[in-house]
């Protein structure tokens, strides 16, 4: 047992009260007493037990119980050796003593309690929790161990892992809980062999010219030497196949392709081969910069007309493509320096595709056209997409007052297959609806399962929030029988003096009971109201949906991507008015813009119809009709220059202007004016991996400091949350968390005069190191055994052998100590006040009957006459 002060210096206390008590003394020279003598012993006592409680003693007393806590790795390259670890944990168990508790944790991208601690003699049971295998942060495991420890109790972390920590730096925390008074050992299993091949590098020029040869590296490394199948694709389409010999250790191989396309070039690899443990280290992309004509996206229908051909004769290099063929990454329209939507309708667009194409306007600089048509625009159901974000111009119009009034009904199924994402998108489309409709307009919201269900009464809008707080209400309900619903909307609309009345039917299921459809229907046909149906799914009954739209004078949508909902309720909100076509023929006004007046100079034809849009604040009109309602309309969103021409390519909107003699050139203007401006290769770019966290290195190639914007862009369209900082001059470090993938990134620095240098290219974050098999690493076992104290463990009963240094506990006893100086204090007043006699009297008394029993014994021992 040893004693510990936790304010030694306030031993210092002692120096006056040794003063004081000297002075005391001295001065009871003069009149000693035997009273004196004690007050004076009596309060230096005191003094000295007030001054020692100050310094807060502590008796360490052994802490008898142990703790010991099995930290077990559950990643990828660990886990062959599950079924032995736990039988070395029984093993280890069966050496457990009374006074020793024990848990278990896992670890791997995270951490886990499997066993909590317990002084019982138990088995290890099979791990049940789930967790994610793709790392090993050792560090974190580390950590989470030490939390599972009593506090200020010692302990043992036993570690069942290879070692190979992929982030994290267990060392930090093998420092941080030697403080504890923790110590770790280790355990080495050998692992069973397996087969693995792993793609390490993939290497091609950071940038080529057309019609150059690109090198193509990649780098193979297996532990056994077999066939494998070598694939490289280029934006997704196959340029090589091949087989060859992959020998054990590191393999190089070399390809070469001609670069027929420019833009943004994307190449992957893949590799395949028998008995491979691990598929995700058998990928990896490159990405290099083709530089040469630039390259457009023409979206269309199957309509046919010039606009491609026109483009082409420029020099431009025109891919087309039907809207349903649009690319589902980034990646995909990272091809492209410009991307032209001709008169296609936003219901063949899914939400994500929109987004992608945000997402390249903004962030990389690429160009957007749209042009117009019947299923353009609002016609088309943009209204609130981040198409319509991106464009210069919105497509809800001015002068709604002029419309004809309007009674919309929405019928959306909210039966149990609706539950999710369907519903969430059905009410988020129908409350955009809202805000097409004017406060004159009447709406009415019903949602049906086996009944109709009256969300929103059928009445002019006069509180818009209102009315979409209760759409956005609508929760899930039962079955689905349709006829009831549409029977009530038709009633509610029947009888009201408006003069376009439509209802929209959406439903993923089929009905439970029939109607008479027909009847309804042409019941309502006599009240002028028209009906348009959506079959959402697999499971919709298209038959009957598509007859009912049929004979209802509407449209049907047959949709399987639940994301286009909103455009197809905004497009039927707008064609049910029928007045966002403005078809009087008409000549356009040309406002004086340098870049487009002088095309004009020897007259402007005359247009047929356009489609009305509002101009947002800062968009330039070049052109504009006699309603001041914008023909042409540019703008910069982001990075990118986006264009809107509300007429369309055919002749048939746009009448004179496709016999015009510089309507070749007009064309060719919207795209060139679309087209973005970039650096060639700026910087050198460097991408590793550190502490979690993937760095890319950026080095300019004319040493300027200057500040950077930056953006990094996944295959998806997110947008990374980065730190870009200046390491050096001219040198620039971006980081963001780690996750293997493709990523696209967007420089743009700002020269002294004011000049926009803007670079992009894109890279690949590899697979974790998890994925390649690399034995044990002892070094750092031992190293973190070295730092806290531990060792390997040779035998399992090992882990439960005496800690070699015992924690001790704390504990005070200044209490006592204030206790016992109180008691004195009293005393020594009693002593003041009263003397010593009191004291004489209690001691005679107290010896008195000593004497008694002494004479007793005595006179016992006596002999008797």
């Amino acid at each position: 047992m040893d004693l510990e002060l936790k304010y030694p210096m306030l031993l210092i206390l002692l120096l006056p009260v040794f003063f004081l008590m000297t002075l005391y003394f001295r001065q009871m020279r003069k009149s000693f007493t035997p009273e004196k003598v004690w007050i004076g012993c009596l309060r230096t006592l005191l003094f000295f037990l007030l001054v020692f409680a100050l310094t807060i003693p502590q008796l360490l007393l052994p802490i008898k119980e142990e703790s010991i806590v099995f930290l077990v790795d559950r990643s990828a390259s660990f886990e062959n050796v599950e079924d032995d670890a736990l039988g070395w944990l029984d093993d280890s168990l069966l050496a457990k003593k009374e006074n020793q508790s024990f848990a278990i944790a896992s670890f791997a991208d995270g951490a886990m309690v499997e066993q909590s601690l317990t002084t019982k003699k138990t088995t290890a049971v099979p791990f049940s929790g789930k967790m994610k295998t793709g790392e090993t942060n050792l560090e974190e495991g580390i950590g989470f161990a030490a939390s599972l420890f009593k506090k200020g109790q010692g302990g043992r972390i036993v570690l069942l892992t290879d070692g190979n920590e992929t982030t994290g730096t267990s060392k930090d925390a093998a420092r941080l809980i030697k403080n504890q008074n923790l110590e770790v050992d280790y355990v080495h299993f050998k692992q069973k062999f397996r087969e693995d091949m792993a793609l390490t590098k993939l290497e091609v020029p950071p940038a080529i010219y057309e019609g150059e040869k690109a090198n193509i590296t990649l780098s193979i490394v297996s532990n056994s030497e077999k066939k494998a199948d070598v694939r490289i694709s280029l934006n997704d389409k196959d340029i090589l196949h091949e087989r060859v010999t992959v020998k054990e250790g590191q393999n190089e191989f070399s390809f070469s392709n001609i670069a027929t396309e420019t833009g943004m070039a994307i190449y992957k690899a893949e590799i395949a081969a028998e008995k491979d443990t691990f598929i995700e280290n058998n990928s990896l992309y490159a990405v290099t910069n083709v530089k040469g004509t630039p390259r457009v996206l023409v979206v269309q229908g199957n309509q046919e007309d010039p606009l491609a051909d026109i483009l082409k004769s420029s020099g431009l290099r025109v891919d087309k493509l039907i809207p349903e063929k649009l690319p589902t990454t980034l990646a995909g329209f990272l091809q492209y320096q410009s991307i032209i939507f001709n008169n296609v309708p936003g219901i063949k667009v899914s939400e994500q595709q929109m987004n992608l194409i945000e997402k390249a306007v903004k962030e990389f600089g690429t160009g957007f056209v749209m042009l117009g048509g019947e299923d353009s625009f609002g016609l088309g159901g943009y209204f609130k997409t981040p198409i319509e974000k991106l464009l210069p111009v919105d497509m809800d119009i001015k002068g709604k007052n002029e419309m004809p009034s309007l009674g919309l009904m929405i019928v959306i199924d909210r039966s149990g297959s609706m539950s999710g994402n369907k519903l969430t998108l059905a009410k988020e489309a129908a409350a955009r609806s809202v805000d097409l409709l004017r406060e004159k307009d009447t709406l009415g919201f019903i949602a049906f399962d086996d009944r109709p269900w009256v969300i929103v009464e059928t009445a002019p809008l006069k509180n818009k929030k209102k009315v979409m707080e209760q759409i956005r209400s609508v929760s899930v309900g039962g079955g689905t029988n349709i006829y009831p619903s549409l029977e009530k909307a038709y009633q509610e609309l029947k009888d009201l003096k408006l003069q376009r009345k439509h209802i929209i039917l959406l439903t993923d299921g089929q009905s439970a009971a029939g109607g008479d459809y027909q009847a309804l229907i042409e019941e309502g046909k006599k009240n002028n109201v028209t009906l348009s149906t959506v079959a959402l799914g697999s499971d919709a009954d298209r038959n009957l949906l598509e007859g009912l739209a049929g004979q209802g004078s509407g449209r049907f949508y047959d949709v399987t991507d639940a994301s286009v909902i909103p455009s197809i309720l905004s497009r039927e909100t707008v064609m049910t008015t029928r007045t966002y076509i403005e078809d009087k023929p008409f000549y356009p006004a040309v406002k004086p813009y340098p870049k487009w007046t002088p095309m004009f100079e020897k007259g402007i034809p005359k247009m047929n119809a356009y489609i009305a849009v509002t101009a947002k604040n800062r968009a330039k009109v070049p052109l504009i009709s006699e309603k001041k309602d914008p023909i042409l309309a540019e703008w910069q969103y982001g990075l990118g220059t986006t264009l809107a021409f509300t007429s369309d390519m055919t002749g048939k909107w746009s009448g004179d202007w496709s016999k015009w003699d510089n309507w070749p050139q007009f064309i060719n203007m919207l795209a060139a004016e679309s087209l973005p401006q970039y650096d060639s290769e700026p910087f050198r770019l460097t991408v590793e991996k550190e502490n979690g966290n993937t760095i890319v290195r950026l080095k300019a190639a004319d040493g300027q400091f200057l500040p950077l914007d930056v953006s990094v862009v996944s295959q998806n369209g997110s947008v990374m949350d980065t730190n870009a900082k200046p390491v050096a001059p001219g040198e620039f470090e971006v980081t963001f968390p780690n996750n293997p993938g493709m990523y696209f990134l967007r420089v743009k620095q700002t020269a002294g005069d004011g000049r926009d240098q803007l670079f992009q290219t894109g890279f690949t974050v590899p697979y974790s190191e998890e994925f390649l098999l690399k034995g044990t690493n002892k070094e750092l076992l031992k190293e973190l055994a070295a730092i806290t104290g531990g060792k390997e463990l040779k035998t399992a009963k090992e882990a439960f052998r005496p800690l070699k240094d015992r924690q001790k506990k704390k504990e005070s006893i200044s209490q006592q100590l204030l206790l016992a100086a109180f008691l004195l204090l009293v005393l020594e007043i009693m002593i003041r006040r009263l003397g010593l006699q009191p004291f004489y009297f209690f001691v005679r008394l107290f010896r008195k009957p000593l004497k008694n029993v002494e004479g007793r014994a005595d006179n016992s021992s006596s002999p008797a006459y």
